[in-house]
């Protein structure tokens, strides 16, 4: 692109939160909560820079896992529970144009608590205020879900008053909705400013703001447990197409083996059974083709099933892989495995669904649930695929090593 534009995006993260204690770096969907926002900026094709403002190490050190620059550590009076937006941005500029002579054209504004985007909400935040010379902003928002027409205020002897007044239309709080003015709630998921709106006007927003209308489904922020649990819901259940960050910076930078539960993984979970009680399942060839990849390129691959039935053996034999199957303990069954092949754990990646996995989940250097697993598996895995178990969750995990560790197998 000709004269393309240096966009700078700021995620400022604070090491202390009291709502969720550390909850920019605690787990969301498999990643840390700060990954989502990280990837809403490395995906874009406007922004020029990542940056996290932080006053904290360690998420200092997960941001950069995650591919975001921290050139800076923020200062700690700039990390307090009453600390604005503006001077975060303010140190933040100050400190790129004096030690980097780095000046953006514009700023973007990611925040951490605000996780779901849509692919392009980035871009077309940038593009609007780019293509509007006086605006100083660029706010998402979406339509309230409550009018502000309609709302109250105490004052004394508990009497009331609205909130707002509306020329012509008396008594707007006793009108219609239809005839009221549209309103729209900031969702705090992006905000675009030009730098001198923050250095020089000292605003985050300006005097000019432009509205950019947001899906509403997208519309998320988490400040207690109950939101994120709603959160994390959304994520996992819905069909929206969210901005994810890449999984296979969680897995392990060695791997030695894979081990794979068969029920609920490779397959669907279900089970056919006929009058003679004769047992069948749905498998996904997909999975094979994944798994046939990995071993043409040296990995080691086994099945690990606390079931003893033929149909996993034949599923095994198809697949090329060995199988060790009737296991009661399934975490020592592992461990045991692991000491007897000289195999540290830590490169050990481990495919689950249910809770007879959780001890696997506990040795494995990696912990893997499809997205369907039981939720105590969700909530100890170290990574959560986006397919179903049966349904392409293994081929999913499959193009995730090939393409995170071509050149890193272990051929002895």
């Amino acid at each position: 692109m000709e004269n393309k534009k240096e966009v700078l995006v700021i995620i400022p993260a604070r090491g202390g939160s009291k709502g969720i204690p550390r909850k920019n770096i605690r787990k969301f969907g498999g990643h840390p909560l700060i990954a989502y926002s990280i990837a809403a900026g490395l995906q874009s094709d406007m922004v020029t820079r990542v940056i996290v403002s932080t006053d904290d190490a360690e998420i200092a050190e997960v941001a950069k896992k995650y591919g975001a620059e921290v050139p800076f550590m923020r200062p700690a009076e700039l990390a307090q529970d009453e600390t604005l937006d503006l001077p975060v941005f303010q140190h933040g500029l100050m400190w790129l144009d004096e030690n980097q002579d780095y000046q953006p054209d514009i700023v973007v504004q990611l925040r951490p608590t605000n996780p779901l985007r849509s692919i392009d909400m980035v871009d077309h935040a940038v593009k609007l205020l780019l293509e509007n010379e006086d605006a100083d902003s660029v706010r998402g928002v979406i339509p309230s879900g409550r009018n502000p027409y309609k709302m109250w205020k105490f004052g004394t002897d508990n009497n009331i008053s609205p909130i707002l007044e509306f020329d012509g239309v008396d008594e707007p709080y006793n009108s219609p909705r239809q005839v009221l003015p549209k309103t729209y709630w900031q969702t705090g998921q992006i905000d675009a400013i030009r730098p001198e709106t923050i250095l020089e006007k000292n605003s985050m927003t300006g005097d000019t703001i432009l509205g950019l209308e947001l899906d509403e489904n997208y519309a998320v922020d988490i400040d207690k447990p109950a939101d994120w649990n709603m959160a994390e819901i959304k994520l996992m259940h819905s069909e929206l197409d969210f901005i994810r960050p890449f999984q296979g910076l969680l897995l392990p930078e060695k791997i030695d083996l894979i081990v794979l539960d068969f029920d609920g993984v490779l397959t669907d979970n279900r089970v056919e059974v006929d009058q003679d009680g004769k047992e069948s399942v749905i498998a996904h060839r997909g999975d094979g083709m994944g798994i046939a990849l990995l071993k043409k390129v040296g990995y080691k691959i086994i099945i690990l099933s606390t079931e003893t039935n033929l149909v996993v053996s034949a599923r095994a034999k198809k697949l090329g892989i060995p199988v060790h199957q009737g296991i009661s303990d399934k975490g020592k069954a592992l461990s045991n495995l692991l000491s007897k092949k000289g195999i540290d754990p830590k490169n050990v990646i481990y495919v689950g669904n249910d809770v007879n996995d959780l001890g696997c989940f506990e040795i494995a250097g990696c912990a893997v649930a499809v997205a369907d697993a039981h939720s105590e598996a969700l909530s100890k895995a170290d990574l959560i695929l986006n397919e179903f178990g049966g349904y392409g969750a293994v081929r999913e995990l499959c193009d995730m090593i090939l393409k995170q560790n071509s050149g890193g197998i272990n051929e002895s």
